[in-house]
């Protein structure tokens, strides 16, 4: 009996905070936000947030910030970033309280101008966060701007700057006057991330439209790299925009920032523009094309093409789905394939990169892609928490080769992306389980795919790289390769820390320790999910005892070990097939150019 009331009760408590969860708030009106970053506010790290609305009468209103940000597959929970919080009408204080961890209960007493101000909190180094310096902040919409809970969230808005005359002020949204921006919904005014401050701003034209790049510290991608990383960007957008056949903003900007407390360099995508935060070590390396090929892609798969679990979102809750494979594996082909279409890896080069995704798979637990999908909410231990990128890249590149295989390479996977971008997301919705596969198997000229989907995506099971790639007109073979001899695993920061060293190993004779966190070896940095791919790119070939810098940190102290090239056991490696028949050249041909024979 006791059991039984405790279950009741329980199921009472989960009810009532269902309905609470269900209310919705009064209508608002003629929303406007006002964000100041001031040099004053960033001494203190804090941003002053002020968001102001009309009421038509004493109805309670419900303002609620999201609790994760679209791309950042984890729920955050802003509010607890929020301080000094109050409301006034008319000047007048208002009483409020919490209806929820993140919703806040107001109680108008007349028609009128409402305003609540707070302070957030912009002390957090991460793409998806707010961060500051005492010339600079990053925040996004998701973390700042409020809306009423239950409400329709097409509404207009505009947002305010208040900051110094020296500082810039770079995002995606509408320009609405000096330092003033607007949008027409919510979703679009939480998708255009801030930078305002002293930061580095340029820009150029491709393929037709001004792409912007902006990036902090002032000095921090200078001179060389610079130019290098502008050339990178004027190889990959044509590629990419080819995929799809339009440019889908009228304007996209690179924010970047560099800073010696971040271990790695990472991303996060927005409709016209992504955010990247990289150590400086990562300025200048092989890695840095890829990311940005990787976000920019984005700008079509899963910002505008998107699964229809994510159509549209909602900021109140985890939001899962089985088809992150497609929205970052794919994309992560895509970005492969665009640095090899557009010159800046060669076809060894892609093959490095390809042959490195099957040896990390090979190394982890079995796992369906649809699984790891879901799972990535929950950050799993197991070693599958992000895999869906680089199997979902894989079981990419072998539809591709299935694609082009069955239809004489007169379609591709580039026709599934543009035929899905048409007729679903240019008709105003998600795509479904049977809009892809249907997609897939008449662009491979009707096979079915249903054996593929249950073995690959839905199952377990290994990938069949000799049968696949002989399609393709290539082959693996067993190579020897540069080994370090550690073994490492993400602690809770996310940095690459040391768990063992195997003796005599490269890493041993350097004076690698356990506890040590990986920064770089050579000049790739050891967080670039594509590491060991590019790793072996990079040395592959080279004699044993080339010089091999290894920069670790220990507690606060960031050291470089000199190091020794050493090769170990065998790994897989990709090569062309020289006696491949003709129409499995024209496959490959057509992957690496993005062709097709008419």
């Amino acid at each position: 009996m006791p059991q039984i009331r405790i279950q009741v009760c329980l199921a009472a408590l989960l009810t009532l905070a269902g309905n609470a969860y269900a209310q919705t708030s009064a209508p608002i009106t003629n929303i406007h936000y006002d964000v100041t970053v001031t040099r004053a506010a960033l001494e203190t790290r804090r941003l002053p947030v002020t968001t102001t609305f009309d009421v038509a009468d004493t109805g309670t209103v419900l303002l609620s910030l999201p609790a994760w940000t679209p791309g950042a597959y984890e729920i955050s929970n802003f509010a607890k970033w929020v301080s000094a919080f109050a409301v006034t009408e008319n000047d007048a204080p208002l009483r409020w309280d919490k209806l929820d961890f993140d919703t806040w209960r107001i109680r108008p007493t007349r028609a009128g101008r409402v305003t609540v101000t707070f302070e957030y909190a912009a002390d957090t180094l991460d793409n998806a966060m707010a961060w500051s310096h005492p010339d600079f902040a990053l925040f996004n919409g998701t973390n700042v701007f409020m809306y009423a809970e239950g409400r329709p969230l097409e509404f207009a808005a505009t947002v305010a700057i208040r900051t110094e005359p020296d500082f810039l002020v770079a995002t995606g949204l509408t320009s609405a006057g000096v330092k003033t921006y607007g949008a027409t919904n919510y979703h679009d005014l939480v998708d255009m991330p801030f930078f305002v401050g002293r930061f580095d701003l340029d820009s150029a034209i491709i393929s037709g439209k001004t792409v912007r790049y902006a990036t902090y510290p002032m000095g921090s991608v200078s001179g060389k790299a610079r130019a290098d990383a502008w050339s990178q960007l004027k190889r990959l957008i044509p590629v990419e925009v080819n995929v799809f056949g339009e440019a889908p903003w009228a304007n996209y900007t690179v924010m970047q920032i560099a800073d010696s407390t971040y271990q790695g360099a990472s991303g996060l995508e927005h409709q016209s523009s992504h955010v990247d935060v990289v150590s400086p070590q990562a300025i200048g390396t092989d890695f840095m094309p890829s990311l940005y090929a990787h976000e920019i892609f984005h700008s079509w798969n899963v910002k505008r093409l998107r699964p229809a679990d994510l159509v549209p979102y909602r900021y109140d809750r985890p939001q899962p789905t089985t088809w992150l494979w497609v929205s970052e594996g794919i994309t992560d082909y895509y970005a492969d394939l665009a640095e090899v279409r557009g010159g800046i890896v060669d076809n060894a080069g892609f093959y490095a990169l390809t042959a490195g995704k099957i040896a990390e798979i090979a190394t982890t637990v079995p796992f369906a892609l649809e699984d790891a999908s879901l799972n990535t909410w929950i950050h799993p231990t197991d070693g599958t928490g992000y895999s869906y990128y680089p199997k979902g890249s894989l079981a990419g590149f072998m539809l591709d080769i299935i694609i082009r295989d069955a239809s004489a390479n007169t379609r591709s996977l580039d026709t599934v992306m543009r035929e899905l971008y048409e007729t679903t997301f240019k008709k105003g919705r998600g795509f479904s389980h049977d809009d892809f596969w249907a997609s897939v198997s008449k662009a491979a000229g009707g096979k079915p795919m249903s054996e593929f989907e249950r073995s690959y995506v839905d199952g377990r099971e290994a990938y069949p790289w000799v049968a696949t790639l002989k399609l393709a007109g290539l082959k693996i073979v067993a190579d020897s390769t540069p080994r370090i001899g550690v073994t490492t695993a993400n602690d809770p920061s996310g940095a690459i820390r040391v768990m063992k060293i195997d003796k005599g190993s490269t890493a041993a004779a350097a004076g690698v320790r356990e506890g040590d966190v990986m920064v770089s070896v050579g000049d790739i940095n050891v967080t670039d999910q594509d590491f060991g791919a590019k790793f072996r790119l990079r040395y592959a070939g080279r004699p044993s005892g080339t010089p091999l810098p290894i920069i670790v940190k220990r507690g606060a102290d960031t050291t470089t070990l000199q190091a020794a090239l050493a090769y170990g056991a065998s790994a897989p490696r990709i090569a062309e097939d020289a006696a491949a028949p003709a129409a499995a050249v024209r496959v490959r041909n057509g992957i690496l150019r993005g062709v097709l024979d008419k």
